[in-house]
Order: C-alpha cells, then sequence, then structure tokens
C-alpha cells in the first residue's frame, strides 16, 4: 500500500513542476494544458491530505520543494520543456506527448512556424551525454590508476600513467565523436543537395508533394496546397522544410563535429581528472585521497543519471559507486597480483 504521506508529496511536487513547464510555455495553448494538470495534482493532493488527517496524521503547512525538483526545474527553464522532456517524464510529468516527433502535432499556421518543433531537442541529449562522458573518464582513469597502483606504489610512476590514460582516452573520445558527426553531416549535405536541385528543376512537383505529406497530416487538400505554394516563395524555407518533412532530417540535430569533439573531449577530461589529481598536486598520501574524490565522484555521476531514469538519487549514486568501485578494486587486485608475479 502507498504511504499517504509520500503519495501527497509526490503529487505536490508533479504541480509544482506542471506549472514550471506552464510558466515556460506561456503564451501557447500548452501553457493552459499544464495548468490544467497542475489542478489536478492538487487536487489528488488534497485527497491524500484527507486520508492523513482521517488516520491522524499530520502535514507540513507548506510544500517546498526538493533538490531534484529544483534541478530539474532549473534545467527546463535553462534548455526548454522540449529539451528536458525525458527528464520530466522520469519525473512523472505527464503530457510529454505533447513535444514527441513520432505523434501527431499541430499544423504550423505561419511559415516562421516551420521547424519550431525541432528546435532545442540538442540541449538534452547533449546533458545527458555529458553525465556519461564524465562517467566515461571518470571510470576508465581510475581503474588504469589503481592497476598501476596495485603493481607499483611509486606515486611518479602512478601520475604519468594517469595523465597518459587522461590523454589517449580523451584525444580518443574526441577523435571518434569528430568522425561521428563529420559523417553524419556529410551525408545530410549530400541528401539536401540533392533536395536543393530537385527544388531548383521541379518546383511544382515539389510544392505538390509538400501539400500531400501536410494533407495527410490532417489539412484539407486545397488549404496544404495553398500553404506549399506560400511556402515556396521563400527557396530557403522551403528547402528546409522539404528536409525535415519529405527526408526526415533536421539540421538543428546536427552539431559542429568540433564542439562535438571539444565537449567529448571537456566531459571526458572532468571525469579521468578526479582520481588523478591527488597525484598531480603532490597531496601526503596520494593514493588514498585519489580513492575518496573518485568516489565522491561516482556517486555525484550515479546521482545526476537519476534525472534520466526516474531512480532516488541515492540510489543510482550508490549503485554508480559499487560498480565503479567493484571495477577500481578488480584492477587494483589484477595490478598487485602482476606486481608480485613479475617481480
Amino acid at each position: 500500500m502507498n504511504d499517504p504521506a509520500a503519495s501527497w508529496r509526490e503529487e505536490k511536487q508533479s504541480a509544482w513542476l506542471y506549472r514550471v513547464v506552464a510558466e515556460c510555455e506561456h503564451g501557447t495553448p500548452r501553457a493552459a494544458l499544464f495548468n490544467e494538470l497542475a489542478q489536478a495534482a492538487e487536487a489528488q493532493a488534497a485527497i491524500w491530505q484527507t486520508v492523513i488527517t482521517q488516520n491522524g496524521g499530520t502535514l507540513p503547512r507548506a510544500f517546498h520543494p526538493g533538490a531534484r525538483a529544483r534541478a530539474v526545474a532549473w534545467l527546463v527553464r535553462r534548455f526548454t520543456p522540449r529539451a528536458m522532456r525525458s527528464v520530466l517524464a522520469a519525473m512523472k510529468i505527464r503530457g510529454m506527448v505533447l513535444y514527441s516527433h513520432a505523434t501527431p502535432h499541430p499544423m504550423p499556421l505561419h511559415r516562421e512556424d516551420i521547424g519550431k518543433r525541432h528546435q532545442s531537442s540538442v540541449a538534452g541529449n547533449a546533458l545527458r551525454a555529458g553525465v556519461f562522458g564524465v562517467n566515461d573518464g571518470l571510470v576508465s582513469n581510475a581503474a588504469l590508476i589503481y592497476g598501476v597502483a596495485g603493481a607499483a606504489q611509486e606515486p611518479t610512476f602512478i601520475m604519468l600513467t594517469g595523465v597518459a590514460g587522461l590523454l589517449a582516452g580523451a584525444f580518443s573520445m574526441a577523435s571518434g565523436e569528430y568522425v561521428s558527426v563529420r559523417a553524419q553531416r556529410e551525408m545530410f549535405e549530400f541528401q539536401i543537395g540533392l533536395e536543393r536541385d530537385e527544388l531548383e528543376q521541379y518546383p511544382d512537383e515539389e510544392a505538390a508533394e509538400l501539400a500531400l505529406i501536410y494533407a495527410a497530416k490532417g489539412m484539407a487538400p486545397a488549404e496544404a496546397r495553398q500553404f506549399a505554394d506560400t511556402l515556396m516563395q521563400d527557396p530557403q524555407r522551403a528547402l528546409d522544410t522539404l528536409a525535415r518533412e519529405e527526408l526526415g532530417l533536421d539540421p538543428g540535430e546536427l552539431a559542429s563535429p568540433w564542439v562535438a569533439a571539444f565537449a567529448s573531449f571537456s566531459a571526458f577530461t572532468t571525469g579521468a581528472a578526479l582520481p588523478l589529481a591527488p597525484f598531480l598536486f603532490g597531496t601526503g598520501s596520494p593514493l588514498p585521497v585519489s580513492i575518496a574524490l573518485t568516489a565522491l565522484g561516482l556517486f555525484a555521476v550515479g546521482a545526476s543519471m537519476s534525472l534520466f531514469t526516474g531512480r532516488r538519487a541515492l540510489f543510482s549514486g550508490l549503485r554508480m559507486l559499487a560498480i565503479g568501485g567493484t571495477a577500481g578494486l578488480a584492477t587494483y587486485g589484477i595490478g598487485a597480483w602482476l606486481g608480485v608475479t613479475l617481480s
């Protein structure tokens, strides 16, 4: 059976987050929907409050959102609800289907509206990639450092190994990300080039295809054709729309290869630097300090992942700590065994 107090807090938290989303959607039809959802959550909270009162329990006079809810609210305000839809869904916020590309969506009323539903989707992916990039650097370099520490206790040798691991991993991640994004962009540029040629040579046929697409999505055929003809008056806007609607390509989804490479390099370096820092700065007992920093970093990364999984931050942090700790202990043990065997 659900804990009434916990259910009350969850409904109050949902209502608070719905209002945050409605605030970000101010001036759009979605704002009214999320305000209605907030009212529904408040009504559910009132029901749980009655249950608690009938059972002789007490509740705080006012609801105060926790750190996790405040963090999600900050991300939503910073990156927009669309970009953070997976994080909001993990917080049990309904209505995220409005931001899904796979579901029907309102037709644009003006040419300027074309493509707006695709904007800001990169931010959520970048945030997730950043968290996992930090995790990769942290676990891989910690395992390398502790493996060497198990075989040789010389701090200078461990430091050099850690620096080499950091640089090798960071450059490997950056180059892989650059090649991946560059290849994706080149494929896009090739396909969009073909579409540009067709638009120049067969504008009437392309307008007819675009009208059919909009008609299939629910627009009246005559209105769809009129809209497509109006759109064709701006060749660049027409090309962008054809790429999205006919080819399924979204220019906004493609980051710059250099930006992607730098972001990957930075995320990996941030994580890899944690277990290495005590050896670089020459603390009295670098290995215990390194282990403590690594443990703290693993817990923080795991807690951050809870934003995307919906798990409790404490559970996610402890799970990541257990996984990373197991990897560190395993490599330290293997290093110690090899050190004895080869000596």
